[in-house]
């Protein structure tokens, strides 16, 4: 086009902007609504195709400043602090002008910083490169990603494993290989949004026993057998990334044998540290499930990198089937040597996983001589702090931070609306002291606010 016209034609567009603008705002040359596939229609309006899209856009903006505003005067929006060092007890953080003692990391083992593993990330960059640019089945599989298979199938005691990259891919990606619509998904209404994300991707029917409550358990595992499924599979989170509940899993793996179903457990929040040796929530209770999937990047090491642990037959499946695995890059090699000697350290000694089990007992003991109520199992390192309101849960979480604390308040729609909370997360790598002072602050932000 001439310059002339493109100048025109920006003109006339900044010009007909203008006029969306106060024409929605005054509600009165705007007469449309939005038709099935997304566009606005006009009643009394001819107007071009470039002006009606100048309209929608418009729209669009508006609709989505008014969930936002929404969101901010609830208390509900959620601001992002930035981290100036690596992560660890102990962090800098662009807010505050000294440093601040981290107690909302998935920190558990204190390996997000650690010397070993870096070295072994750094190996990793040396020895197979930065990527891989491809998938696993094109040219993605290095001797590396094989090994890191095999010590997770050792450590979770399975005939083999997957990796994804992430838990959340590896949560959406299960249920539609396996299941169809003739079989059925038994889910814990608290199960994490990855799982409610993948059991929506799957064909199978859906049924949804309330949290942790075994009878509402057994009544959706009769309901399936009298709707005459095929396959049933129960699945839960092994522990409850947001209230710190550990799943009952005896009870359901007693429950998975009388009927006939499978059981799957998301166990993010539980591998390496619970249970005697680390091995999850399977250890903790004393059983064995069908399927595990867990993460690399919360107690392993806080990198990146999810797994499905499970039977030959369930892992080849997947392998052929899974879309976020045949559609994803594989997992960097340096993420891969890091994990394989994370698990290494794990196998080979406890004492972490000690520590972290010493620093719980000590917080949640604490907290309560101090009339906090706290939700969540008394072993598990994640320990919600209960406010119940939005607009308190962030000035609490603003306050600690003057008391050199970082934590930060939980509201809808991660949690459910009128139980905000602050997250409290322990980690090995936490001193007494700093425990003792994260208590003292809790004390002292809930004295003023009339918590206690």
């Amino acid at each position: 086009l001439h310059p002339c016209k493109i100048a025109g034609a920006r003109a006339r567009h900044a010009c007909i902007r203008n006029l969306c603008k106060r024409a929605l705002s005054a509600k009165t040359l705007y007469k449309g609504y939005y038709s099935s596939k997304h566009c606005l229609r006009f009643n009394s309006l001819r107007l071009s195709r470039s002006t009606r899209a100048c309209f929608a856009s418009a729209a669009f903006s508006e609709h989505l400043k008014k969930n936002l505003t929404a969101i901010r005067e609830a208390g509900l929006y959620k601001t992002e602090r930035v981290i100036l060092s690596p992560q660890d007890s102990v962090i800098r953080i662009r807010e505050s002008a000294v440093p601040v003692i981290n107690f909302c990391a998935n920190n558990y083992l204190g390996l997000s910083n650690n010397t070993e593993l870096i070295a072994a990330a750094k190996e990793g960059l040396d020895s197979h490169g930065l990527g891989l640019s491809s998938v696993r089945f094109i040219c993605g599989t290095q001797d590396i990603h094989l090994q890191l298979e095999r010590k997770i199938a050792e450590f979770h005691d399975k005939e083999d494993a997957i990796l994804f990259a992430a838990c959340f891919d590896a949560n959406a990606g299960i249920f539609e290989p396996l299941l169809d619509q003739e079989d059925a998904i038994i889910t814990d209404k608290l199960n994490h949004a990855s799982i409610i994300d993948g059991v929506r991707l799957c064909k199978a029917s859906r049924y949804l026993f309330e949290h942790m409550n075994m009878q509402s358990l057994q009544e959706r595992l009769e309901k399936a057998n009298q709707d005459g499924v095929r396959n049933k599979l129960i699945v839960t989170d092994g522990s409850f990334s947001m209230d710190g509940d550990i799943a009952p899993l005896r009870d359901i793996v007693a429950l998975s044998d009388e009927y006939g179903a499978k059981v799957m457990i998301d166990d993010c929040h539980s591998t390496g540290f619970l249970g005697k040796t680390g091995r999850g929530t399977e250890e903790y209770c004393g059983v064995s499930v069908d399927i595990i999937t867990s993460t690399l990047g919360k107690a392993l090491g806080g990198a990146t990198g999810g797994y499905v642990a499970a039977s030959q037959e369930i892992v080849d499946t997947l392998r052929q089937k899974a879309r976020p695995y045949l559609f994803s890059n594989a997992l960097a090699p340096s993420l891969v040597t890091a994990s394989i000697r994370a698990f290494d350290m794990l196998m080979k000694d406890t004492s972490l996983r000690d520590k972290l089990e010493s620093n719980t007992q000590r917080f949640r003991r604490r907290m309560t001589e101090n009339g906090f109520k706290l939700m969540g199992d008394p072993n598990h390192p994640i320990c919600p702090v209960m406010l119940g309101d939005a607009k308190l849960a962030k000035q609490f979480a603003d306050d600690m931070l003057q008391h050199g604390i970082y934590v930060i308040g939980f509201s809808f729609p991660v949690v459910p609306k009128g139980s905000a909370r602050i997250r409290v997360q322990l980690s090995a790598a936490h001193s007494e002291t700093q425990i003792d002072q994260c208590v003292d602050a809790f004390k002292q932000v809930a004295i003023k606010h009339g918590v206690l």
